[in-house]
């Protein structure tokens, strides 16, 4: 029995493929009914009929109010799909969720566990359907998304980085996505390890739950040493975490093969100027709480911070209060920068409203020594000014390679 496929997207397409094609989708996108070029039917939403569908799959992305998934009376998420079946090889599957830091760390531990045979997929860009069944490990990156839909599957580990409240206008409310961020532990069966922050009102369950607060904790209950790792603020605790597993794995905690990792462009990306100034790009930093880590690991240092960008109506008081506390001038950038501005003056931080990050970085060039900082981190995201969080960072870049030329 071929399901029915909600969303015409990345996830839907690969499972369709692996069913061999000729499978129903429903589109938003779709405006009338037609056949892609490997024979699949793509409709209009409105016209799923539930009562003609005995198994649907969603794409992770559609919200709990979608009338599709309103409709829907057989529900799964791909996880169900692929993890709960019982025909077939299951492997040992790790998932990793958060609110940031989930693609680096399920990249570091990928690193740390592919020559055990792990293959990484999930958020980070690779469908379940497309993960090779062969493999001895899953490395999931998890949205909360996709653990709103899934209810049957369950980790083998489960790998709950530190949450801030985000995605409110999907989920609803903080409380909410906290506990979708925390469901799985109800399916968790004893043995399966759920690693996971200390303070949260955690679930009913049998795993073992490990609760961590600090770098120092996982250090001392994993037998781990970070003065052997060359990575600061929450990527010190990214790779403590990835180590922590393999150590519970295989009691192995491989300091050389985890810091030849090599982290993402626009996470903490370190250039230096014709004149030997540090500038950060670090724009894949689109929340708070990201923002605040970075501030973080460059807190030694007087600091430039360009902030801005479609903040998507979410808090940044606490964001705003750190920022008093340091030796921070403000550059603010994008649609909220005008609010920012306004926050600025309440709290007596030097500020500029420079409004676009061209403008920023010329003022920053007026304004920076040559032991000072400079940090794109917009705690926003980019689409109010950007095509991507990525062309922000690689205009960034670019700004500052051209300054020699000014």
């Amino acid at each position: 029995m071929k399901p029915t496929l909600f969303g015409y997207g990345k996830t839907t397409i690969a499972i369709a493929k692996s069913l061999g094609n000729h499978c129903t989708f429903y589109d938003d996108n779709c405006n009338k009914p037609f056949s892609d070029e490997y024979g699949n039917r793509i409709m209009p939403s409105h016209m799923f009929d539930p009562n003609s569908s005995q198994l649907e799959i969603t794409t992770p992305s559609l919200p709990p109010q979608h009338p599709l998934i309103q409709k829907a009376r057989n529900l799964l998420s791909e996880y169900d799909y692929f993890l709960s079946n019982k025909t077939g090889k299951k492997p040992f599957s790790i998932w990793i969720s958060g609110t940031n830091g989930k693609t680096t760390t399920t990249q570091m531990l990928t690193h740390l566990l592919t020559k055990r045979g792990a293959v990484s997929g999930g958020n980070i860009g690779t469908p379940l359907a497309e993960l090779s069944a062969d493999a001895s490990i899953w490395v999931l990156e998890t949205s909360s998304f996709t653990l709103h839909h899934t209810h049957t599957a369950s980790p083998d580990i489960y790998l709950l980085l530190p949450i801030t409240p985000d995605h409110l206008n999907w989920h609803g409310s903080p409380q909410a996505y906290e506990a979708d961020k925390l469901d799985p532990l109800t399916r968790m069966k004893e043995g399966q390890l759920a690693l996971v922050p200390k303070g949260l009102k955690l679930p009913k369950g049998n795993a073992w739950v490990v609760e961590y607060d600090s770098d120092q904790f996982l250090e001392e209950f994993f037998d781990l040493d970070s003065s052997r790792l060359r990575y600061k603020a929450a990527f010190l605790q990214d790779a403590l975490l990835s180590l922590a597993i393999t150590r519970t794995l295989f009691d192995e905690a491989d300091y050389d093969l985890i810091n030849s990792f090599t982290l993402d462009k626009h996470r903490q990306e370190e250039i230096r100027d014709h004149l030997g100034r540090l500038w950060v790009n670090d724009s894949k930093a689109t929340n708070a709480d990201a923002t605040v880590q970075a501030i973080k690991a460059y807190e030694e240092h007087k600091m430039h911070l360009i902030l801005g960008g479609d903040d998507k109506g979410v808090d940044l008081n606490n964001l705003l209060d750190l920022i008093a506390k340091r030796d921070i001038a403000l550059y603010t950038i994008g649609s909220n920068s005008d609010k920012l501005i306004s926050m600025a003056k309440e709290r007596n931080i030097e500020h500029y409203n420079c409004k676009v990050l061209d403008k920023a970085v010329l003022q920053i060039d007026k304004n920076m020594n040559t032991d000072e900082v400079t940090l794109l981190s917009p705690a926003a995201s980019s689409l109010d000014q950007f095509k991507s969080y990525a062309y922000r960072g690689e205009k960034f870049i670019d700004l500052i390679t051209k300054l020699s030329d000014a």
